[in-house]
């Protein structure tokens, strides 16, 4: 096992690996921004270390410094959490290359994943199922990408070949759209990653998005756990996910699990990641991406297995076998997570740092809190925008989703604007009680564009 991991991230979770890995016993070292140096993940951790200035570009993303701390503090492995370098492989290669290990999947495994065309060929290889598409990036000028758009069937949309979280998608409803929507992504896609390709594929309409956590060790193991419904998203960015999904049947688990694992075994994953799938009406489910690091939502998976995701995933790093085996997990009741961001629901979402005055966190039976936001903490304006994660647990969705009204009801948080009095009106919403959630879940029931 590790001795010492440097946690190369912030916020909430950079607290929630520093506490895994006091479970373990293992020393953490927390790397901070300038701006960041009150944050609680570098008052929680053994050991904090500055690595540049309040931009993510000269701190969380500096790679030359990350190491340097890591190197300095004597660190053995480094956690990357979630966004910032945790799917870049070239970190991956200068950790492996310095002699450092990476708590997450091999260089190879991330590259493959990592680029949208390579993962969704590799896919139908494997025989998951994938969305109907062109087969490599399309070019505006090129007359072919008519053709291709024509054959595949109106609506398509255009997605970024790197990447994700919404950035560099376009959905086009006819061939008038095609052209300016290709070139309106691909600008886009090279601002945000600096690759400007993009591809098509078929637009399902009023999917859900339902996502399959897998687990992997040195030997070829693989393991998938209950699916997660991520279906209520606001620009491709989710807002609530649940487990198990209201939709999804024990077959349908199975089928769909099974395709996971084979998505996993086909670049002999190792740790823990996603596959995620868009499902239509009429349960045809298709591979879209497979994100190879630990998710926002895992809470909510933990919930219902009781299976504690970050301590598997730094013991799998670590080179311990697989302990978790599919046929045997039981879900133990109904989980939902609500994100709460740092944003004005009332008006376009716009980010809303500052100085919280006043918080009070919920907490009762079932009721989890993520975050890493204090009284008197300020938000800075130059990372993501998300405060604080609230996981309901309950014996069924039902009490899951009273528990929830009960937890955003007692959330106070002073001094800035936050996405509470949305989740709230989720909550309430006849459809999402129901069940009936697609990814055009906020505009047709909330509004929300």
């Amino acid at each position: 096992m590790f001795k010492k991991v440097l946690i190369a991230n912030r916020g909430e979770i950079a607290c929630r690996i520093i506490r895994a890995c006091r479970e373990l016993g293992i020393k953490t070292v927390a790397i901070h921004s300038e701006i960041d140096k009150e944050s609680m993940h570098v008052k929680i951790a053994d050991q904090s270390i500055c690595v540049g200035h309040a931009s993510a570009a000269e701190s969380y993303l500096n790679i030359p410094s990350i190491i340097a701390a890591a190197e300095i503090s004597g660190a053995d492995a480094i956690h990357p959490g979630y966004g910032f370098l945790a799917e870049n492989t070239y970190f991956a290669e200068v950790c492996e290359a310095c002699g450092i290990k990476f708590i997450g999947p091999s260089k190879e495994s991330i590259e493959q994943m990592g680029n949208k065309i390579y993962a969704i060929e590799l896919m139908k290889k494997s025989g998951v199922p994938t969305v109907p598409g062109s087969n490599g990036p399309v070019n505006p000028d090129d007359s072919k990408v008519f053709t291709i758009a024509k054959k595949i069937g109106y609506p398509v949309i255009v997605k970024a070949t790197a990447g994700g979280g919404g950035k560099g998608m376009r959905v086009v409803n006819s061939q008038e759209e095609l052209q300016n929507a290709i070139v309106m992504a691909q600008t886009e896609a090279k601002a945000a990653f600096g690759n400007h390709d993009v591809y098509i594929e078929k637009y399902i309409e009023e999917p859900r998005h339902i996502e399959f956590q897998i687990l992997g060790d040195n030997s070829g193991k693989t393991a998938y756990l209950p699916e997660r419904d991520c279906s209520i998203q606001r620009r491709h960015q989710k807002l609530v996910e649940e487990s198990p999904s209201p939709f999804v049947s024990h077959a349908l688990r199975k089928k769909m699990g099974k395709a996971a694992r084979n998505a996993a075994s086909a670049i002999k994953y190792v740790t823990i990641g996603t596959v995620e799938f868009l499902v239509d009406k009429k349960c045809h489910f298709y591979f879209i991406e497979m994100n190879t690091r630990i998710q926002v939502e895992h809470p909510v998976t933990e919930m219902i297995t009781g299976i504690d995701l970050v301590k598997e995933q730094i013991k799998l790093a670590a080179g311990e076998k697989l302990s978790v085996y599919s046929e045997k997990v039981k879900i133990l009741g109904h989980s939902i997570e609500c994100r709460i961001n740092a944003e004005d629901p009332d008006h376009d979402f716009i980010p809303s740092p500052g100085t919280i005055n006043t918080l009070f966190l919920p907490g009762g039976p079932g009721i989890r809190v993520d975050s890493h936001v204090y009284s008197g903490y300020t938000i800075p304006p130059f990372y993501d925008s998300l405060i604080a994660k609230i996981i309901s647990f309950g014996s069924d969705r039902q009490e899951a989703i009273v528990r929830m009204q009960r937890a955003l009801r007692e959330i106070k948080i002073d001094g800035i604007k936050n996405t509470s009095s949305l989740q709230s009106k989720i909550m309430k919403n006849e459809a999402f009680r129901k069940g009936n959630v697609t990814t055009d879940f906020l505009p047709k029931n909330i509004f929300i564009k």
